[in-house]
């Protein structure tokens, strides 16, 4: 399967999660005064009126100044060393939400105000303590919260390098294949010019498809066997102009083969290199094989090229086409093992496995 390094956290996911949780707050800010208001009915015989208006403006001030501590927090994260920051500044929140919450209560004209005045005084401390913890606790969720957030942005950061990386990398070795092949053809151009001119001109216009189809597949990462035959075949096309009856082509493609996708532009250079060592190092002519099949949801694609045992020592994927492939697969597949090669008595063969997306 083609690794995609795309990651697959998004910055709409969090804004999802930031929605849940603010629910969740809101329900849980909900329970917590009724949970309030009720004891402060039950113990203390106070109307259900003033407890609800007590829970409601104590609950209230410390939504808002976790706000405060969850807007900051966005802003400024402090780490194991400064930590003692957020104890200072959840402490500080803690005793004005305290001191606001007695004088905007002593404000109210509710029957039992005497009594219930008495309550505030003598409850100051506790509830302090009570406000700091919610605080407190929502200055360390934040902190969380936006500890992970930094992790997964960071981590987003890094795969988008890696895949840009990646990316380069595989545009470079696309890249180099096709100075060497265009220096080679336009050599034989060369020699065509002044001898077959007619050859020369055919030759050049196949190397002009040749080359524009390469463009065209630069941005395409997968193609299929089928178009990757024929884009192969221009390539054969202007090496037989240069070799002449020499070099001999048998290309066989089951139907259920056809429509496998592979990586684009990867079969020239596996094919270059079979001719190179069928054709220099040999006399009379050649016939390349190339067979592609499907197995175990792979495809399967083998090049077979003779040589002369006397004159050529096949070069066991030292070369820079085999290389490249060899790399190129590597990038996109994260496997070592999906090429190999071998040598069966005169001639060498190419294997390459390209697994199929699931």
């Amino acid at each position: 399967m083609l690794i995609n390094l795309k990651i697959p956290m998004t910055f709409s996911a969090p804004a999802l999660s930031t929605r849940k949780i603010i629910i969740v707050c809101l329900a849980w800010m909900v329970v917590i005064v009724l949970v309030e208001a009720y004891a402060l009915v039950t113990t203390f015989n106070f109307s259900w009126l003033m407890s609800l208006a007590d829970a409601v403006n104590m609950n209230l001030l410390i939504a808002m100044a976790g706000y405060i501590t969850f807007t900051s927090l966005r802003y400024y994260q402090p780490n194991y060393k400064n930590a003692l920051y957020l104890l200072a500044w959840s402490i500080t929140l803690a005793i004005l939400a305290t001191i606001a919450h007695r004088y905007m209560m002593r404000w109210n004209l509710f029957p039992q105000e005497g009594e219930y005045e008495y309550f505030l005084y003598a409850s100051r401390f506790i509830r302090g303590i009570l406000i700091w913890f919610m605080i407190s606790l929502i200055g360390v969720i934040s902190w969380v919260w936006f500890f992970f957030q930094e992790q997964r942005a960071g981590e987003k950061r890094e795969l988008d390098t890696m895949k840009l990386a990646r990316e380069a990398e595989l545009a470079s070795l696309r890249q180099q294949l096709q100075p060497h092949f265009l220096f080679n053809s336009l050599n034989s151009i060369s020699a065509l010019a002044g001898s077959r001119p007619e050859e020369a001109r055919k030759m050049i216009q196949q190397l002009s498809d040749f080359l524009r189809g390469t463009i065209k597949k630069d941005d395409q990462q997968l193609v299929t066997l089928q178009d990757e035959l024929k884009h192969l075949q221009l390539y054969l096309d202007i090496e037989k102009v240069r070799f002449g009856h020499r070099l001999n082509t048998e290309i066989e493609k089951p139907e259920e083969a056809l429509y496998l996708m592979m990586p684009s532009l990867l079969l020239q250079p596996l094919v270059e290199n079979a001719i190179k060592f069928g054709l220099y190092d040999t006399i009379g002519e050649i016939t390349i094989r190339i067979m592609a099949f499907k197995q175990d949801n792979q495809l399967v694609i083998r090049i077979e090229n003779p040589f002369d045992p006397q004159t050529a020592q096949p070069r066991q994927g030292t070369g820079f086409g085999l290389n490249s492939v060899q790399r190129r697969l590597y990038l996109l597949y994260a496997r070592n093992d999906l090429m190999t090669t071998q040598q069966i008595d005169t001639v060498f063969a190419t294997e390459v496995k390209i697994p199929q997306p699931v």
